[in-house]
């Protein structure tokens, strides 16, 4: 891997991002409950405080759990959750060591079945399908992972010229356009649970 990402927003984070393969999923399981450029910022922010160039999985699955969540915890957070994220990218490095003697690529390299990657990556710690479709389309679609199959396995997210997830942000321009995706989502959820309550109200009578 050695592309430019734009998802931190941030030129030290992006490279970061694009040429290691464990940062880009610690990225990917720190995306939820906060802003993105905050969640992929995260991956240089904990390799500085560690005294890093890059993230290794042996180094972080060895760390006193404790320290390691204090590290996260320091002003600036890497997340809102700090402590609960610490243990959550602890056990994923343990998996990646235990599973791909501690090499995040491993995880993609060498996979020629869409399917079979999707299956690879739900089963990391931290990663519903969801979170593994979206990380699967951002493969694909930026990182020239590009497996048989991996759009349709990647769903929705792997659909060309579509602005659902971060795996179609290349700029501000397609930052924006996701972001907006994002919040007519979220309108047209909160609006059909509100249909959704109306109707439970109307039936009670």
């Amino acid at each position: 891997m050695d592309v430019t990402l734009h998802l931190a927003q941030d030129a030290e984070a992006d490279a970061l991002l694009g040429r290691s393969p464990l940062a880009a999923l610690v990225g990917m399981l720190l995306d939820q409950q906060v802003p993105m450029e905050w969640a992929f910022k995260g991956p240089r922010t904990i390799a500085d405080r560690l005294g890093a160039d890059d993230l290794d999985a042996h180094d972080i699955a060895a760390q006193d759990p404790d320290a390691f969540s204090s590290l996260l915890s320091e002003k600036p957070a890497v997340h809102r959750y700090p402590g609960s994220m610490a243990k959550r990218i602890q056990q994923l490095c343990q998996y990646i060591v235990e599973h791909y003697d501690g090499d995040a690529e491993l995880v993609w390299k060498g996979v020629d079945d869409g399917r079979e990657l999707l299956r690879r990556l739900e089963d990391l710690p931290g990663f519903g399908k969801q979170k593994a479709q979206i990380f699967l389309a951002l493969l694909g679609k930026q990182l020239g992972v590009r497996p048989q199959g991996w759009q349709e396995a990647a769903g929705a997210y792997g659909e060309t010229k579509s602005f659902r997830s971060v795996a179609d942000i290349t700029g501000p321009e397609s930052l924006a356009k996701v972001r907006a995706h994002k919040q007519e989502m979220k309108a047209a959820a909160k609006a059909a649970k509100g249909t959704a309550k109306s109707a439970g109200k109307s039936a009670g009578k």
